[in-house]
């Protein structure tokens, strides 16, 4: 089964919000084994709208639309679904005691609506109502021919209230669809182009009903393998088989397995596993290292906190980084890094302290060393390590790449010294 994703608003185009729904459908649709094929923005225009719909009609087996519902003038897609239904709006008693539900609860009384909201509760007649318990505005599931038709609010937290617990569930219960199995594996430390080489036999063998999907991103690389069918088993038994080739070919550049393996939460279970600590000392990363490590639930167990030293001031008076280091090999150098990891361990009292210190750009300051040039350091009660990289350009790549190495090297210093 297919499905196509339209959202309706100018606020879209103009590039005033970012459209967050289409991937929240689209990873929810894909987990009851639909296929999403096209995601569209389109226009608050009645007849854009009208001919989209219509270059869809049975292309495609759902046309989920969010966008366009609200009580202002300019919010015309129920308007336009009737039209095109060739139907007529009926006010729903349900939907209306909702809304006056809703606005008892909000104000703290009974009091009368503004045409606006009481229009809330007009559907197409043709049209299933699907109840939104966040907001006022319902959604509605309409078919013509092979395609159903189904508009929902623009308001993510409504949209997901709605996908969650009555959209899929749903079509779970009314329409029998394919199983669409994904397994993705998290890879570090080798690019893309390399990382194809070395599995490029590999990929050439897959069997027809397993595809291969190359992720990635700056200093990791996410391999997705999809397989599709009617045998769930099947289809799980043919991935764990792949898989495990994978793994002989790759071994320990693969970290992690799945969306939620990624590098820093693999770390965060070996940290919490051997009752490890951790301290940063950022100065071109600018606390973006503590900001990923920290996105990981439970990551006060092991990380203890951090220090963004961007000014000279900070690494030698909070950090106690030498001046003398600094006057003989400037503030972006192998040695400050050093410093500031092994500093930064001893104050917080961790078992580790990642040191950073770099040009991001797009300006050199004062150092000699180019944009682009980061120095990375390692330290432990047991030794300390340091790496000088070249990230290039732009300064949001050298930032990201910088993060990524810098949990990589950590990393391998702990399975090092655990081995």
């Amino acid at each position: 089964m297919t499905a196509t994703i339209v959202t309706i608003g100018d606020e879209i185009l103009i590039g005033q919000i970012t459209d967050t729904n289409s991937g929240y459908i689209a990873k929810a649709f894909d987990h009851i084994g639909i296929e999403v094929h096209e995601m569209l923005s389109i226009s608050d225009d009645g007849k854009h709208i009208l001919e989209t719909f219509s270059r869809l009609q049975d292309n495609t087996d759902f046309v989920i639309i969010t966008g366009g519902l609200g009580p202002t003038k300019d919010d015309i897609t129920k308007k336009t679904l009737a039209e095109y239904f060739e139907d007529e709006l009926v006010s729903d008693p349900k939907v209306l005691a909702h809304v006056e539900n809703l606005f008892e609860q909000f104000t703290g009384k009974r009091q009368p609506l503004l045409q606006t909201n009481i229009d809330q509760a007009l559907v197409p007649s043709k049209a299933e109502v699907l109840f939104n318990q966040f907001g006022t505005a319902p959604a509605m599931w309409l078919q013509k021919g092979k395609t159903v038709f189904v508009s929902m609010p623009g308001v993510p937290f409504e949209m997901k209230g709605i996908v969650d617990n009555v959209l899929i569930p749903k079509i779970v219960r009314e329409f029998k669809r394919p199983y669409i199995i994904h397994k993705t594996i998290m890879t570090y430390g080798m690019g893309e182009s390399m990382l194809a080489d070395k599995i490029s036999d590999w990929e050439d063998n897959l069997p027809d009903s397993i595809k291969l999907a190359y992720l990635p991103s700056p200093g990791r690389v996410r391999l997705r393998l999809s397989a599709r069918g009617t045998d769930k088993n099947i289809l799980e038994a043919d991935i764990a088989s792949q898989v495990e080739t994978l793994q002989q070919l790759l071994g320990s550049t693969i970290v992690g397995f799945e969306e939620s393996e990624s590098l820093e939460v693999v770390l965060g279970k070996q940290m919490t596993q051997r009752r490890l600590t951790l301290a940063v000392a950022e100065s071109c990363t600018g606390g973006k290292i503590a900001q990923t490590l920290t996105s990981v639930p439970g990551s006060s167990k092991y990380f203890k906190g951090g220090i963004v030293c961007y000014s000279k001031e900070v690494k030698t008076q909070i950090l106690s980084v030498s001046e003398l280091t600094i006057a003989e090999y400037s503030v972006v150098s192998e040695q400050v890094a050093i410093e500031l990891a092994q500093n930064v361990r001893k104050l917080l009292k961790t078992d580790y302290g990642i040191g950073v210190t770099g040009n991001a750009g797009p300006t050199t300051d004062d150092t000699d060393k180019s944009v682009g040039i980061v120095y990375i350091a390692i330290a432990s009660a047991q030794n300390t390590i340091a790496m000088e990289f070249n990230f290039g350009q732009p300064r949001e790549k050298v930032i990201d790449r910088a993060v990524v190495k810098s949990l990589e090297m950590l990393q391998k210093e702990i399975l090092k010294n655990v081995e």
